[in-house]
């Protein structure tokens, strides 16, 4: 049995498993493809495929099914991801285009992604560990607080406000603000994220003032200390606060009901696939274990799957970012019976739309 036809028969067996769920027989394959050999011949090759763990019979039939390993391999040798046409890409396009914010943008990825696939969609908030600093605006708000709104290349913004006391009355309040927002632009725009809070917090260390110069209440310079430095430090020590706080990545997903359409393909319940689902730890160290190459898409199949819940089922995975840097991933997961050249189609083609759209639109 040379490569090339075990290949061919491996394919052929795929292909029909997937469409059909029901274990595929030698007559079957040949009468539905172009295989060029006999039905005994195409048994000899199927017995050949079974003992080296490609495929195996579920039960007592002459039907047989593909294998993880047998998935596996099929998913390495394709040739080429099936494209998508012209009118689905169209309606990529046009529904993520609609979006108004970074949250929108993922509400909308997860939901077309669930419906694209009729799998359960996982997409992953931008990363602020690997963002870039876009802008840092001040925003004062009566006479004693100002609003911090950090701003990043993803899209993706933070707000805090903070109380810098009655410094900021009058024209002088005005300057004020105005120059501690160029100081923390200059230091920090256009770095990634973690070198911006290591120079931000320099930049406050390095002010000639008295750090303990705050009010009696604690939340504000003290009226006697250099303004400019106790209000810069207020300033910084809140926004590192508030971006140690959002630190924490998150997931989004959508489509979860999918997978009770498809409960036949899993030998157990659907339970401990949806327990595994709500721990989104696991979810976040799964789609971090992914090349930083944005075009690369991740298949893991089956038991390729470290966590236990989840190892009757593939996901297909992606990362997207803005500019050559992946700063988050999306995929879908659904039984290992899947249509894998058009999900992987999928996945990507809606990587590459969001990339785009971050580059595009980078914040509000």
């Amino acid at each position: 049995m040379s490569d090339d036809r075990k290949l061919m028969v491996l394919r052929a067996i795929v292909q029909d498993y997937v469409q059909t769920s029901e274990p595929v027989g030698s007559r079957a394959l040949v009468e539905r493809h172009h295989l060029g050999v006999s039905a005994a011949t195409v048994r000899n090759d199927m017995a050949q495929l079974e003992e080296e763990g490609l495929i195996h019979a579920p039960h007592t039939s002459a039907g047989r099914v593909p294998t993880d390993a047998g998935y596996r391999l099929f998913v390495d040798r394709l040739s080429a991801v099936k494209p998508l046409t012209l009118g689905e890409r169209r309606a990529i396009s046009q529904f993520l285009e609609g979006a108004v914010d970074l949250d929108d943008v993922v509400d909308r990825t997860v939901r077309l992604l669930a419906g694209l696939t009729r799998q359960v969609a996982v997409v992953q908030y931008p990363s602020l560990t690997r963002s870039i600093v876009r802008h840092i605006e001040l925003v004062p708000l009566g006479a004693s607080h100002v609003m911090i709104v950090l701003i990043v290349n993803t899209g993706r913004v933070e707000q805090r406000v903070v109380e810098l006391g009655p410094v900021l009355a009058g024209d002088e309040g005005e300057g004020l603000v105005a120059l501690i927002r160029g100081e923390l632009n200059e230091t920090a725009a256009g770095l990634p994220f973690t070198v911006a809070a290591a120079r931000l917090s320099e930049l406050a260390e390095g002010v000639g003032d008295d750090p303990e110069a705050q009010g009696a209440d604690g939340r504000g310079p003290d009226a006697g200390s250099d303004p400019h430095a106790a209000a810069l430090r207020t300033v910084v020590s809140s926004l590192c606060d508030a971006l140690a706080e959002e630190r924490e990545e998150r997931v989004v997903l959508a489509g979860q009901s999918n997978l009770a359409k498809s409960g036949g393909d899993f030998t157990r319940s659907i339970g401990p696939i949806l327990e595994a689902l709500e721990e989104h730890v696991v979810l976040l160290r799964l789609l971090g274990q992914l090349s930083d190459d944005p075009d690369l898409v991740s298949v893991r199949i089956g038991a390729e799957n470290p966590v236990s819940g989840l190892q009757s089922t593939s996901l297909v995975s992606v990362g997207y970012g803005s500019g050559a840097e992946r700063v988050a991933s999306l995929g879908v997961l659904g039984p290992t019976r899947m249509d894998y050249p058009t999900t992987m189609a999928s996945v990507r083609a809606v990587a590459r739309y969001v990339s785009q759209i971050l580059d595009d639109n980078p914040a509000p």
